[in-house]
């Protein structure tokens, strides 16, 4: 009987921690598919902001938390020491992302333009 309820009271507390988990937890991390190095990369998703550093050609960032983010946000990153920018005009008419892993995958073409050398496409993990 003492097993049972001491099995019992191990299920109730697993339960309740269980429960209590926020899975409400938004995670973005960043993929660089260019052939090109990035440095310095920072995102805005007007949920917060996050330095993920350098990545290399085809690297993977490690994810990052955020508050509330989009299908695409604000990106500054430097290519061989020149900065590069995603800047959305707003995100009016768009849907917020639901709790859960995403990446960013940012690419770059062969150009010097400051404001359309990124591209970014949102992938749900």
């Amino acid at each position: 009987m003492v097993v049972m309820k001491k099995a019992l009271l191990l299920l109730i507390s697993i339960f309740l921690v269980s429960c209590t988990q926020n899975d409400d937890t938004l995670l973005i991390r960043i993929k660089n598919v260019s052939q090109f190095d990035y440095s310095d990369i920072v995102v805005n998703t007007s949920g917060g902001e996050n330095n993920y550093g350098d990545l290399p050609s085809n690297g993977v960032s490690n994810y990052k938390a955020f508050d509330l983010a989009y299908r695409y946000a604000f990106i500054e990153l430097k290519i061989d020491g020149a900065i590069f920018t995603i800047q959305p005009i707003d995100y009016v008419g768009e849907t917020p992302l639901n709790g859960g892993k995403y990446t960013y995958e940012v690419n770059a073409a062969n150009s010097n333009e400051q404001y359309s050398r990124l591209s970014l496409n949102l992938v749900e993990d």
